[in-house]
């Protein structure tokens, strides 16, 4: 469990880090809008894509969050909907799996 734990906060740390990278890029760090149209359609573009991955990262780091609190419970190893054991190969493949597999598939 120790090392589930110490993976899914290195994770964690890993996706603040991409946020903040994500953030710095929507506020526009890196410089304003290029006056160049076709270059603007290109960031606008671009900006769509980091607007994604953003939603996406955000979804993930709340997945391990929970997942990280329930481990601090006690029941990082059970499943949240059933309460059986997660199998330990789901965990090493999904380490923020909170649902054993027939869980997650209903």
């Amino acid at each position: 469990m120790t090392n589930r734990k110490s993976e899914l906060e290195t994770l964690r740390a890993d996706l603040k880090a991409r946020l903040a990278r994500y953030e710095a890029h929507q506020r526009r760090e890196d410089g304003a809008l290029e006056k160049d149209f076709e270059e603007q359609a290109t960031q606008t573009q671009n900006d769509e894509v980091v607007d994604s991955l953003e939603t996406e990262t955000r979804d993930e780091l709340s997945q391990i969050e929970h997942a990280l609190e329930r481990i601090e419970h006690g029941l990082g190893d059970s499943c949240e909907s059933c309460g059986e054991p997660i199998d330990p190969r789901r965990l090493q493949v999904l380490p923020y799996t909170t649902l054993c597999v027939d869980c997650a598939g209903d």
